[in-house]
């Protein structure tokens, strides 16, 4: 039956992309679906988005085995949105077309800035693909008991398959619906299982608790910070690190910005994050129940001999719960959040190539421009070989947990994405030299410190746990890496010749806060 499942939501999202890819034709509807999705559609959308399998399966995973500690991602994920809907959703829309790059090149020159944002947006968006591509193989290994190495690179290699057909053929306007209907399953799926959660326990959180924290092993350490980030200098710091990182990350990450050009109007992008903040706050509350569900009612060991990063923590609740029928819906349900968040991030990543760079950054001044067929037409085969990277590089990254990965990905997009999007949009004296700098001041520091931290090495859950180059001793570059993007956007601009348009400014400011001349 599970299978069965699998197979419907897989021919269910197919038939979405197929019915979506006859209504996509010109650049805007491959981009941003026309933008004709009302805000409530919008944000159902962008919570579809945003709700991945690091929320679902690895936030759960964190809260089932290191109890308070895990509770911090939930945290740090709700909060990000009240950033977005303060600084970023309205101007956004206001300022850009497709991409982040959009709104830079709005008062800077616009090879440097598209060649540092597209570059950035293709990063991130590999980064985050690897979390998503880790849950799917997790899953489909863990549904269909395949517990070898190949047949979890299978099971990887067949979403890398479909996001790609998602993303080539619909566009934007089938990734929109995919994630819509995802959305609301997954919300269904949660629903169900914390009520039956709720009902176990007779409505008793506070025995959910004492179970929980009995299930854990830990006993009352369970309820208590310091099990994932302990009471050392470098536990905190990390700490520090990671909450820097998740709510500032969330406003600059590519495949988030890209939803607000969905919708027609800057208010109703301000709406969208509305509804998507209502959303994502029911979502992240019952999370935390399900997490302490499954340590009370699957118990840590159970979970860490699953799955040591704890990803199958959800799946094994809902077997517990309600059986083979019960686990084979909560696992489509996954699959299906899977699937809708690879298609958006394989979106934003073609479109930060060919909208970025091989249609301005990488063209000569006196060369003829393409026209948009063209520029879809690389959007889709680029959408082919990020799909295919993104597939190799998961590969890798098998047994690191998902919201690990994903917090990796908020780190770089609040390290390089952030801090370009802030100072464009709120410093005058902003110059081009310094929003590049920005840009690579963050994305290469972030990326550098990642690989030389003990996510890669150094540990028996790294990628590579017999190496040991982990010298920087922080999971999570944030710390370092989100102020060196602030100080290098100002360094840049201090130090830059050129000065700034004041007229430029001028008109930005205008069509950020009016709407006037926006697209």
């Amino acid at each position: 039956m599970a299978a069965g499942l699998f197979v419907l939501v897989v021919l269910v999202t197919l038939g979405i992309t197929f019915w979506a890819g006859r209504r996509s034709r010109a650049a805007e509807d491959f981009y941003a679906a026309g933008r004709d999705f009302s805000p409530m559609q919008n944000g159902f959308a962008i919570s579809g988005d945003y709700m991945s399998a690091a929320s679902f399966l690895g936030v759960t995973g964190l809260i089932a085995l290191y109890g308070y500690d895990g509770l911090l991602y939930t945290i740090g994920f709700l909060v990000a949105w009240l950033l977005v809907l303060m600084l970023v959703a309205e101007l956004v829309r206001n300022c850009g077309r497709y991409t982040l790059a959009d709104v830079l090149a709005l008062r800077m020159r616009e090879r440097p800035v598209r060649v540092a944002a597209g570059v950035s947006g293709i990063v991130i968006s590999l980064l985050y693909l690897l979390g998503q591509m880790v849950g799917a193989g997790t899953l489909v290994s863990l549904l269909l008991h395949l517990h070898s190495s190949a047949a979890r690179a299978g099971a990887v290699v067949g979403v890398g398959v479909l996001m790609v057909v998602y993303v080539t053929v619909g566009g934007m306007k089938a990734t929109t619906w995919i994630q819509i209907v995802k959305c609301v399953l997954l919300l269904g799926g949660t629903v169900l299982l914390t009520v039956l959660v709720l009902l176990r326990f007779h409505g008793d959180v506070g025995s959910l608790m004492h179970s929980a924290a009995q299930g854990s092993g830990q006993g009352a350490a369970y309820e208590l910070p310091g099990l994932r980030f302990g009471h050392k200098l470098t536990d905190q710091l990390d700490f520090v690190s990671l909450g820097l990182a998740l709510v500032l990350g969330t406003a600059g990450l590519p495949h988030i910005l890209s939803r607000f050009y969905t919708v027609p109007t800057a208010r109703a992008a301000r709406r969208s994050a509305v509804w998507a903040i209502g959303l994502v706050g029911v979502f992240y509350l019952m999370t935390i129940v399900l997490g302490l569900g499954a340590a009370a009612l699957i118990g840590a060991p159970a979970i860490k001999a699953a799955n040591g990063a704890g990803n199958t923590a959800v799946a094994q609740l809902a077997d517990a719960l309600g059986g083979t029928v019960l686990f084979g819906v909560i696992s489509a349900v996954a699959f299906a959040t899977i699937l809708a968040v690879v298609a958006g991030l394989t979106m934003a990543s073609s479109a930060s190539f060919a909208h970025d760079l091989w249609a301005q950054a990488f063209r000569h001044p006196e060369e003829e421009p393409p026209t948009e067929r063209q520029e879809v037409v690389v959007a889709r085969i680029a959408a082919v070989v990020i799909g295919a990277v993104a597939i190799v590089l998961s590969l890798y990254a098998q047994k690191l947990n998902v919201a690990t990965l994903v917090a990796l990905a908020f780190a770089v997009a609040a390290s390089a994405n952030l801090p370009a999007l802030l100072f464009t949009l709120f410093w005058r004296r902003f110059t081009t030299r310094g929003a590049a700098w920005a840009i690579w001041g963050g994305l290469v520091p972030a990326l550098v410190l990642v690989v030389f931290s003990p996510v890669v090495s150094g540990n028996a859950a790294a990628v590579f746990p017999g190496a040991h180059f982990d010298w920087f001793p922080l999971q999570n570059p944030g710390l370092v890496s989100v102020p060196c993007g602030f100080l290098a956007g100002w360094l840049g601009t201090v130090t830059s010749r050129e000065r700034a348009e004041p007229d430029a400014y001028a008109e930005l400011e205008v069509r950020a806060l009016t709407g006037a001349g926006a697209v």
